[in-house]
């Protein structure tokens, strides 16, 4: 059996926030006929993987509303409308939860957040050779405690469960096969 696309025949907004929009989006199949699913817009995010001279990865434990606990990621978050691009909003975000910056910073990839209901994308970048330029800055709903990690150990950290945001370990991921530990 062949699979048949979905056409698009309207969207409405069903709900706004600063961090995203709730639409109804009605779609058409051709063996199905009309459905409505409803979609998460947001911004695109990015995160970044900064790594020390001496194989250390710069990561940051903060609170998450979600779950209601202490997690361990790498920097990263939405891109805001003033960035010029993904890569300035990576290194904008690293510079504002850990303190670090480099002028070494290479784009790893990108993925599809959940595709069932996100059409934005999360950027994957990876910063060498990074240096504590600042302290990390807090908002007004953000802290973050910065955690130096020796890169050899994130595999045990993500296979332990410490760390557990998904976006997180797809970035870990594309680090792998772009540029794999030495042993």
């Amino acid at each position: 059996m062949k699979i048949r696309k979905w056409t698009t025949v309207g969207s409405d907004p069903v709900y706004r926030t600063p961090i995203f929009d709730l639409h109804r989006r009605r779609s058409n199949h051709p063996v199905r006929g009309e459905r409505d699913f409803f979609i998460l817009e947001a911004p695109a995010w990015v995160n970044i993987i900064p790594v020390t001279p001496k194989r250390e990865v710069v990561l940051v434990r903060q609170f998450r509303h979600g779950v209601s606990a202490f997690t361990l990621e790498i920097p990263g978050g939405m891109i805001d409308p003033g960035d010029e691009n993904p890569l300035v909003a990576a290194r904008r975000e690293m510079v504002e939860e850990s303190g670090y910056d480099s002028g070494d910073v290479v784009e790893l990839g990108r993925v599809h957040p959940n595709p069932a209901i996100q059409p934005n994308f999360c950027y994957t970048f990876l910063a060498r050779n990074v240096r504590k330029v600042r302290r990390a800055s807090h908002s007004d709903t953000e802290e973050t405690q910065v955690t130096l990690v020796p890169l050899s150990k994130v595999k045990e950290l993500i296979a332990t469960g410490r760390i557990t945001h998904a976006l997180v370990i797809a970035a870990f991921s594309f680090l792998h096969v772009y540029n794999p530990p030495r042993r």
